[in-house]
């Protein structure tokens, strides 16, 4: 019962919070179930956790199956870390009905844990799309100015990439002995090579969109830019990572043959996304923009380790699926807490925040270390993985995607130079103290990516039977 608990605490929030007007009730409330749901989230450390399995669509033999391994409860713990992470951070934050606010992102929460948990084809269907729509709503309600196109923009991309993969879906199915649409049955399909390649197309557009990976990247910085924060940091935390979270579920263990193939063309693609983001990202001056191009460099890195198809580079993955998210929510809460006391976004109208407020500064600059992989911070540790992992597959490719590591010190350094340092700027002279929350949460983040920067162990061994399944057969 414990996998359907990570299920009902953010359900039965949801709901409640929507008989909530009171807007300070409804943030205590909020913040109550999601601590809730990270304590129940801290149990699954050294446990196997029994499946759950009940009826659910009979009629087309589809069943409500619950399953964790590594992978799973590495990004439900992101997931339940996330979480509760926003809803303090941004307490002070002015919302329209509240309430509903807060309920739409615990409906995303259910959602994305669903999807992390599913072992049935059209539950994980399911689930996606409940992780998306709250979204839509979300972006369109509370975004900025732009809002309206940008959200249609998202819907676009996103229904086309759900179409596909529901395509995938019933392609498999017609394909399994038993007509199940449980991902073990479809491990035991018999494809041919040219259905292989047709699964994994339909399933790799799917998760490339999600992702985003170049050139299907389009939506995610004018979406990151016009979304809430909160939401834009679940967006960037943890919803990316259902893309690779569908690579390592589905297409490394159920299309061999497709991935062997592709694997060439998909590396190449993703180092042309590194560069091209890295790139983008030091020609910008608004935080959001730079933080959002940063982010799709650090996953198509990611994406690249995968399709290596080395063992060490599927390690260092898991391992970042999990610092990502953590470094990439401390930065979007530092960049929340200038966004909303200076009003401005833009770095040019910045300087001195080291002056004015030392203790955010140094928090930033924390944060700024880990996003360019410094040693002895967390993301140090699977970039090594990764960038090893590449090496074996392709120097070339190595030593392309190694030019990002440059990149990423030039654009993150760049942005620490004009926030945090030089003279005054206009916006930041008015700058007060964080609140107290927001300044706590930061501080655990940033002794999370010291900690497992130094001590990684307990992140390899709750991954190790992800990695085994994947690579001893």
């Amino acid at each position: 019962m414990l996998l359907v608990s990570f299920l009902l605490i953010p359900f039965l929030a949801a709901l409640v919070l929507l008989f909530i007007k009171d807007n300070k009730t409804a943030q205590w409330i909020a913040i109550a179930f999601s601590v809730i749901n990270l304590l129940c989230a801290l149990q699954i450390f050294g446990n196997a956790i029994p499946d759950f399995d009940a009826a659910w669509l009979s009629n087309v033999n589809s069943r409500f199956v619950l399953h964790s391994d590594g992978l799973s409860k590495i990004l439900i713990l992101l997931t339940a870390i996330s979480f509760p992470a926003i809803f303090i951070a941004t307490i002070k934050n002015d919302y329209k009905k509240r309430n509903v606010f807060l309920s739409l992102m615990f409906f995303t929460q259910a959602g994305l844990i669903g999807v992390f948990l599913a072992a049935d084809a059209l539950l994980f269907y399911f689930f996606w799309e409940l992780a998306l729509i709250p979204v839509y709503f979300l972006c369109s309600i509370w975004g900025g100015e732009k809002r309206i196109a940008i959200t249609f923009k998202f819907f676009i991309y996103t229904f086309l990439g759900s179409l596909l993969m529901l395509a995938g879906i019933l392609f498999l199915n017609a394909h399994t002995l038993d007509h199940s649409f449980l991902i073990t049955s479809f491990t035991k399909a018999t494809l041919t090579p040219a259905q292989q390649t047709t699964a994994f197309l339909l399933f790799f557009i799917a998760f490339a969109i999600k992702m985003p990976l170049f050139p299907l990247h389009t939506w995610q910085p004018d979406t990151y830019e016009q979304s809430p924060t909160a939401v834009t940091m679940v967006l960037s935390a943890v919803m990316v990572k259902m893309g690779l979270y569908g690579v390592i579920r589905w297409l490394l263990p159920l299309f061999p043959m497709a991935v062997q193939g592709a694997s060439g063309w998909v590396v190449a693609v993703s180092v042309i996304g590194i560069l091209y983001a890295s790139f983008i990202a030091i020609r910008q001056d608004d935080l959001k923009r730079l933080i959002a191009y940063s982010s799709i460099a650090h996953i198509g890195l990611m994406n690249a380790a995968l399709f290596s198809q080395h063992q060490i580079g599927v390690q260092g993955v898991l391992v970042q699926l999990f610092s990502h998210g953590i470094n990439v929510l401390g930065l979007w809460i530092v960049a929340d807490i200038i966004e909303q006391q200076t009003g401005t976004r833009s770095m040019q109208a910045m300087g001195g925040l080291a002056k004015k407020q030392p203790t955010l500064a140094i928090l930033l600059v924390g944060f700024a270390l880990a996003n360019i992989a410094l040693p002895l911070t967390n993301s140090f540790v699977g970039e090594f993985l990764m960038f090893n992992s590449l090496f074996q597959f392709n120097v070339w490719a190595a030593a392309a995607a190694g030019v990002s590591i440059v990149l990423a010190a030039i654009y993150t350094l760049n942005m620490v130079q004009k926030v945090a340092y030089g003279e005054i700027g206009e916006s930041i002279q008015k700058m007060t103290a964080p609140n107290k929350p927001a300044q706590a949460v930061l501080i655990l983040l940033l002794l999370m990516v010291l900690i497992t920067g130094v001590y990684a162990q307990p992140l390899f061994t709750l991954t190790a039977d992800t990695l085994h399944k994947l690579f001893v057969k």
